[in-house]
């Protein structure tokens, strides 16, 4: 008989994408192996509520389950999961695992018991007082090749948030915010290190408050920037996401004084109008995120922007949005994520008067997504003729006998594809270019002979 096999679907933020990625490695450290969704034995769904109709998108994909293998044991985590709780396992009797955002770790021995156990039903929705750490599982028995390469890697600092902003159901589902172990995030950076990561993304829901909560070990995140900057082989450092009310002026010296630290930051601003930032509750004026612009350029000149915008959020006026549009002028974004806000449950927002035509909403996030397209294209046009260096990460998808071409990222995160010599190319071996082309959404580029 066979290893018992599972199938993951994901949806949502990288947080979400790294614990599927965590819970695929600890499955098959306990004798598991990846299939099609048709043939596995267990079905983790990773779900997100911050998108629109998040509990219509998670029922479809049950249904879609259901009718692929429906012999399979289903598990649902993440954020639905948390929210809906068990309601799923009465909807879908397929269901007979929920996990909110701090039950992940329990996932996969939770998966053993049921498929030994065909009568029973777990739940996981507690929130924890501290992080719920777990083993990373890089080293799996029988489940990745030996000396297998992982050039891009994504480390967990903090989960949850006490932002509370009026739109977002984050607080709700995550629970409140708590730091991981100083000792835990360089472990896990270290081991990365070793299988082959040359570039780690830090990752939480407000990172510029990493140590500040009780469960804390005295280590501000500036600090903690530092200490991985300093593991032997680490070339490029990434974080996500950051608030700008928390930015202290400590964190933007960071991005002049380490070297690893790339020149690429994701900055969510969610509207350009101080009357829709306060009816928000993001605790942050215009003046305020522009100043934090204006260290994080002079700390480093070349530095690529990108942010999140909400349209239409209650009561907003055509002054308003408009004032969202002079934000994306000023700031230079080289690409966002705009969305036309919508309801969710138990928000603030969700309350209040005034809501917006979705006709309107879409009318403005036309606009606003075609001025985007056009500093988008400014930018990886500006690319063009410079000379950098791209970690490698897989053959392109172009490449064929006679075209070894290959794809990966430069210091800003876009993506590059490379032509190199036939026999050359490895994932993460960095490679220095001169960028000549730029396409839509990407880079092509040619190696510098040394």
């Amino acid at each position: 008989m066979g290893k018992s096999g599972f199938h993951c679907i994901t949806f949502g933020c990288q947080m979400n994408v790294n614990d599927s990625q965590w819970v695929e490695r600890a499955l098959m450290r306990l004798g598991f192996e990846e299939k099609p969704l048709e043939e596995a034995d267990v079905v983790f769904l990773n779900t997100c509520s911050v998108r629109e109709k998040p509990e219509q998108k998670v029922y479809s994909a049950l249904g879609r389950v259901r009718q692929a293998n429906p012999r399979a044991v289903v598990g649902v985590a993440g954020c639905v999961a948390q929210q809906l709780g068990e309601e799923l396992m009465r909807r879908h009797p397929q269901v007979r695992l929920v996990a909110g955002s701090d039950g992940v770790s329990a996932v996969p021995d939770a998966f053993v018991r049921l498929l030994n156990e065909p009568d029973l039903r777990l739940s996981y929705l507690d929130f924890t007082d501290i992080f719920p750490d777990r083993d990373p599982c890089l080293s799996v028995e029988g489940g990745s090749a030996p000396g297998e390469v992982t050039p891009v890697a994504y480390v967990n600092i903090m989960q949850g948030c006490d932002n509370f902003c009026a739109y977002c159901i984050v607080p709700y589902t995550r629970g409140p915010r708590k730091s991981r172990s100083t000792k835990a995030v360089l472990d896990e950076c270290r081991a990365w290190v070793e299988r082959g990561a040359g570039d780690i993304t830090l990752l939480g829901q407000n990172v510029n408050v990493f140590g500040k909560d009780k469960s804390g070990d005295g280590t501000s995140f500036p600090e903690l920037l530092r200490r991985v900057a300093e593991i032997p082989g680490l070339r490029r450092i990434r974080f996500v996401s950051a608030h700008p009310r928390d930015f202290s002026q400590e964190t933007i010296d960071m991005f002049a004084s380490l070297p690893q630290l790339c020149p690429r930051l994701h900055l969510p601003l969610q509207s350009g109008s101080d009357s829709m930032l306060r009816k928000m509750g993001r605790g942050y004026t215009m003046e305020r995120y522009l100043s934090v612009v204006e260290g994080l350029r002079k700390a480093r000149p070349d530095i690529a922007l990108s942010t999140d915008l909400i349209v239409g959020f209650p009561s907003e006026t055509e002054e308003e949005f408009e004032d969202t549009l002079k934000a994306v002028d000023s700031c230079g974004f080289m690409s966002s994520f705009s969305f036309c806000y919508s309801d969710r449950p138990g928000t603030r927002a969700s309350a209040m008067p005034f809501k917006i035509p979705h006709e309107v909403q879409l009318e403005r996030l036309e606009r606003l997504q075609s001025l985007q397209n056009e500093r988008a294209e400014a930018w990886l046009q500006s690319r063009v003729g410079l000379v950098t260096d791209v970690l490698l990460e897989a053959p392109s998808q172009r490449s064929a006998e006679g075209n070894n071409e290959w794809q990966g990222r430069d210091v800003w995160g876009d993506m590059v594809n490379v032509s190199l010599p036939a026999g050359r190319g490895r994932p993460g071996e960095f490679v220095d270019v001169k960028i000549d082309k730029a396409l839509k959404h990407s880079l092509k580029a040619s190696p510098v002979q040394a």
